[in-house]
């Protein structure tokens, strides 16, 4: 007699998790969160949204990519709950959306629950501090597809923004100024690269080089910012025209999607000092400066343009919210292009 849990399949372990993880999901709340109690499907009090004139809802959805290989190797899983958070939540603020719930997809080779547990708590950890709910979510076990130590991450985020207050294009003009909010390190792109490193140069996750304060797996694993609050506040203080998220594709590539067709963005490398872990894996890696610069953010983690008579006070918004922000560039008139220069 053949069984499931023959199959490789462990459902006890699957409902252990759940258990584990219930206290710090619990901790990623909304007043608007209604409880399903079979537990088939997230709810959401929709009621919520009467007192917008006219509420569009807006939706992401992300994964962490290949950075959950590393996680994997050093045996560190909450981080890149965290990491999923902001790649899609923050995606949901650059068109100035709240964001009110997120669901999340976890495919494993085999379910060890304090790993699961984990996982999901990161992801509730930073649910909490950009303000969503984690109303979902789900475990699968795929033994045969992944080895027991391998997993994927996934997930999807909504929110929802006034519709004539959506930030974007349309609002950018000649004279504006981008401002750069820092990143906390790599993130969640370009880490084909970092592993195609690793493999081919003397650099190890235990490495610790002399410009690093910390071994590099540690450096690599740092979790990344969370911007939604901040742009938010960017948003209903009146200063912002457009956000850009500086994800796959670098800084030049993604705030030119943030620009109409009459103006370019003037991007000054001088503004800042790229973060010495950016600066470690293009010596060792020997990485051309133009791939870097498609490649990783480089210290830039999300992008504002704003009026020019708002930037100081846009600046002082985002340190008192202890935010490192710093005067970027500028708009001019041109073709929709974004340049470093």
């Amino acid at each position: 007699m053949t069984s499931y849990e023959d199959a490789g399949v462990d459902i006890a372990a699957g409902e252990r998790a759940v258990e584990l993880m219930k206290s710090r999901v619990a901790r990623a709340r909304r007043p608007e969160v209604v409880d399903d109690a079979s537990g088939f499907a997230g709810l959401f009090d929709a009621s919520a949204l009467r007192d917008y004139r006219r509420p569009l809802l807006a939706t992401s959805t992300d994964g962490v990519g290949t950075k959950v290989d590393l996680a994997r190797r050093l045996g560190v899983y909450d981080t890149v709950g965290h990491d999923l958070v902001g790649m899609v939540i923050d995606d949901l603020a650059v068109c100035g959306a709240e964001p009110l719930f997120m669901t999340d997809y976890i495919a494993c080779g085999k379910v060890v629950p304090e790993r699961i547990a984990d996982i999901v708590g990161g992801i509730a950890d930073a649910c909490a501090l950009a303000g969503c709910a984690l109303v979902g979510g789900e475990t699968a076990e795929h033994p045969g597809l992944l080895d027991a130590d391998e997993f994927d991450l996934a997930g999807a985020g909504t929110g929802v923004v006034e519709a004539d207050a959506i930030l974007g294009p349309d609002r950018v003009r000649p004279g504006d100024v981008v401002l750069a909010m820092a990143s906390s390190g790599i993130h969640s792109n370009g880490y084909s690269l970092v592993r195609r490193i690793l493999a081919t140069t003397d650099l190890t996750l235990d490495s610790h080089p002399a410009d690093l304060d910390r071994p590099l797996g540690e450096a690599l694993l740092t979790p990344t910012r969370i911007y939604a609050r901040n742009c938010l506040e960017l948003a209903r203080s009146g200063h912002v025209r457009a956000f850009a998220h500086i994800t796959g594709g670098g800084l030049a590539a993604n705030l030119a999607r943030s620009l109409p067709p009459t103006v370019d963005a003037v991007l000054n490398r001088s503004s800042w000092q790229v973060p010495p872990l950016f600066r470690v894996l293009q010596s060792f890696g020997e990485v051309p400066q133009s791939e870097m610069d498609k490649t990783f953010n480089l210290g830039v983690g999300m992008a504002a343009i704003v009026a020019p008579d708002t930037a100081d006070e846009a600046l002082r918004l985002l340190t008192s919210r202890g935010v490192p922000a710093w005067h970027l560039g500028d708009i001019t008139p041109g073709t929709g292009q974004a340049t470093l220069t």
